[in-house]
Parts: C-alpha cells; sequence; structure tokens
C-alpha cells in the first residue's frame, strides 16, 4: 500500500487525476471503477481540465459506478446515475453507453445485483478503482460488519451514513434507507484501487483502515489485503497515522522503489 500525504485537497484532486490520465493513456478503453460523494469530485473536475488542455485522451474509456441509492424516482439530483452524468460522463467526453450504473429503481433489485456483477465480468473486471472512504470505514456502501468476500448486493445504510449524506437531500428522513453496492469481495478484484481521503472528518477512519486490523469493523481494512492500492490523503486526513514520518519518506525514495510489491 502506497500512503501519500499531500498538502491539501486540491494536490490530492491534482495527483489522483494525473495517475488516472496516466493509466488511460497506456490502456484506453481500461474499465475504470466510478466512486461518488465528495472525495472524488475533485480528481473529475481535474481531469475534466486535464481534457480540456489537451493532455488527457479518456473518450474510450468504460466506467462502472460503485454504488447507488435504492427507490430515488429517475432524475432525482442524489441519484448517482444523475450525479455519474454531470460529474463524469459529461466532463470527461465519455460515451454514456460506456458508463454503467447499479439499477436502484429496478423492479427486482436483487437481479439488478446480479445483473451487475456479471455486466463487470463481461467487461474484464475493473482495471482501477476510485473510491472514497466513510467517517465509519465504509468503502462503497459496504457498512461496518460487512463481508469481506460480499459482491455486489442490496444493503442497508447506517444512521451514520445517512446523515453523513443528509446534505445531499431536503431533510434527514428523505434519504434512502438501501443502497446497492459492490461487495468488498468485488472492489478486491479491481487490478489497481486509488483512494482518496480529505479532511480530519475522515482521519480516523483512514488510520484504522491502514494500520488498524483487519475487520469488517472497518471496511475499508480489507484492502490491505490488496497488492496494489494507492492512498492519497490531504494533511487533515493524514493527522491520525502513526508512522506519516515513514509515509513520506518512502514516498520520496519512490523512484528507487519502482518495481517493488509494497
Amino acid at each position: 500500500m502506497d500512503v501519500v500525504i499531500l498538502p491539501d485537497p486540491a494536490a490530492v484532486g491534482s495527483r489522483a487525476a494525473h495517475l488516472i490520465a496516466q493509466r488511460a493513456a497506456a490502456d484506453p478503453e481500461m474499465v475504470l471503477g466510478i466512486a461518488t460523494g465528495s472525495s472524488p469530485l475533485g480528481t473529475y473536475r481535474e481531469l475534466a481540465l486535464l481534457r480540456a488542455q489537451g493532455k488527457a485522451t479518456l473518450d474510450r474509456l468504460r466506467c462502472f459506478a460503485l454504488d447507488e441509492y435504492v427507490g430515488l424516482p429517475d432524475g432525482h439530483p442524489a441519484r448517482y446515475a444523475v450525479v455519474v452524468a454531470d460529474e463524469v460522463t459529461a466532463p470527461l467526453g465519455l460515451d454514456p453507453a460506456n458508463v454503467h450504473v447499479p439499477d436502484g429503481s429496478a423492479a427486482d433489485v436483487h437481479r439488478a445485483c446480479l445483473d451487475y456483477e456479471q455486466a463487470l465480468t463481461a467487461a474484464g473486471g475493473v482495471d482501477l478503482q476510485i473510491l472514497g472512504i466513510g467517517t465509519n470505514g465504509h468503502i462503497g456502501f459496504n457498512e461496518p460488519i460487512s463481508s469481506l468476500a460480499s459482491r455486489t448486493r442490496i444493503k442497508a445504510l447506517s444512521a451514520q451514513t445517512r446523515r453523513d449524506n443528509a446534505r445531499f437531500f431536503s431533510s434527514d428522513d428523505a434519504v434512502p434507507t438501501h443502497c446497492i453496492t459492490q461487495g468488498l469481495g468485488t472492489i478486491l478484484d479491481a487490478q489497481e484501487i486509488l483512494l482518496m481521503a480529505q479532511g480530519p472528518s475522515k482521519a480516523d477512519a483512514v488510520a484504522a483502515a491502514i494500520e488498524g486490523p483487519v475487520t469488517s469493523m472497518c471496511p475499508a481494512s480489507v484492502l490491505q489485503f490488496h497488492p496494489r492500492v494507492t492512498v492519497l490523503l490531504d494533511e487533515d486526513a493524514a493527522s491520525r497515522l502513526t508512522l506519516t514520518d515513514y509515509y513520506r519518506f518512502v514516498a520520496d525514495a519512490e523512484p528507487l522503489l519502482v518495481g517493488e510489491n509494497r
């Protein structure tokens, strides 16, 4: 796991965008796993800027979203299909036919989960998965005590997650109670993972995920099992880590570590 501590959220977004652009240059039709929420928004905007400057070609990417609320009507501004269309598909010049989001309004939600998992497999799996992290350590919508081997499924949202996401809705009661999410096992199938976190509210979850034990109480800790994870943090999100001096040393020594399986 490469842990990179950067000065501020803007630096996190810029570093992430350049990494994604580099991967896309090497494989223009790669499968990019996209996350919503506040953490990756700066990255998407920086990618759009790189594209506008002619420094990134992204139009052939194939994208799969991590999750979606269940039960929101078509066109609801908090529905992730809408957020992805507005923040990712259009700004990055992607073909909408190549951007996939779980169907949270399906008549048979369980069937929709199976179909989404099968679509991921048919696409060859995710090459690079973008992740944020919740204040309770969730990735995707895999809440604490999620199975570490779970696949795409319907989940009930925790009270903490609903409170955290209430800012996107008219009231606390308007936040959906359920979602479709890729499972932790599904996420671990990605070839490479890029996790971003900014702000002091994420510091405890980040420390538990990176330096704590692997436990379902902190779902993001399962990333310790993955062979190729980059974690980009601002100073606030990194503030509860113990080994910050070591992470900074490793980042400075990066040219000597190319190819090392950390």
